[in-house]
């Protein structure tokens, strides 16, 4: 899509439509108890393994199935001058989402909240927030800028969390230990505010968090009611990790990039009964 009338246009209905998300309580997205969603890792603009999310979950032929994708932006790129084009897939993860709003929904990731912040992500010797910016005027032109405020309104309405009526909890990330003390859960009842995203706000040390160890996740256990935590950004080489036997980390953003079908209707009662249902991405035609 280069058109910048017709990305913006597309971006700006996909950001009402996040807004107004039937699902959404607060800054929470709420699953209903029949149907399945697919929860996927940090995808990082990786264009084939969305194709194949995209073709996994056949949304016009199964209506009660849900999809979540998050870390949409900031991909490797082949050549360190070459651009970041990972904007397309976030644009056209958009237009999914225009046609099939009440199945595709996203969650915010630390790069998505860097981005419309300003907040600088320096990676291989790039700021890739400002790579990104550079790629979408290069890419758009006169009106690169105009897409790239667009952008930053899509990003922002993004929700922070999901959760299934089954006990489990789905965000990009969980507050570390050294941050959890601070973290206000109140956030979750409600909108974020601009202090939230700030640096060491509630919302950043939420997708931010990082070295989970057992005592906080069982602290979020309590905060929010949940037996299971499937969250992304931390990489993982071979697609998948498991913490303590109540987190599952995810990736979906290389050749080994998996995601996680759950089924809303069945409550897991342990981390096997999750795991097991772990789909490789190159294994979907």
């Amino acid at each position: 899509m280069n058109d910048p009338s017709e990305a913006i246009d597309v971006l700006s209905e996909a950001t009402a439509l996040n807004r107004d998300e039937e699902l959404l309580r607060g800054s929470v997205l709420h699953f209903p108890d029949y149907g399945q969603v697919v929860m996927t890792g940090d995808l990082h603009g990786h264009r084939r393994n969305f194709g194949k999310i995209q073709t996994l979950c056949d949304l016009a032929r199964s209506p009660a199935r849900h999809v979540v994708i998050h870390e949409l932006i900031h991909e490797e790129p082949e050549a360190y001058d070459a651009p970041d084009t990972s904007f397309e897939v976030l644009i056209e993860a958009a237009a999914w989402k225009c046609r099939f709003p009440d199945q595709v929904h996203f969650l915010m990731g630390n790069h998505e909240l860097a981005q419309f912040t300003g907040h600088e992500i320096a990676k291989n010797g790039r700021v890739v927030t400002y790579e990104y910016e550079r790629s979408v005027r290069q890419a758009f032109g006169p009106r690169g800028d105009d897409v790239n405020d667009a952008m930053k309104s899509f990003m922002q309405s993004f929700p922070l969390a999901a959760r299934t009526q089954t006990g489990v909890f789905l965000s990009h990330s969980l507050p570390g230990p050294r941050e959890i003390d601070v973290f206000d859960p109140g956030l979750f009842d409600r909108a974020p505010t601009a202090a939230d995203f700030s640096e060491f706000g509630s919302a950043y040390l939420l997708v931010w968090g990082r070295y989970q160890r057992p005592e906080n996740i069982e602290r979020m256990s309590r905060i929010v009611g949940a037996d299971f935590f499937i969250c992304g950004h931390q990489p993982q080489e071979f697609g998948f990790a498991v913490l303590y036997d109540r987190m599952i980390i995810l990736a979906s953003d290389h050749n080994h990039g998996v995601c996680l079908p759950i089924d809303l209707s069945v409550k897991p009662q342990n981390v096997s009964d999750l795991t097991r249902r772990i789909k490789p991405l190159a294994a979907v035609e």
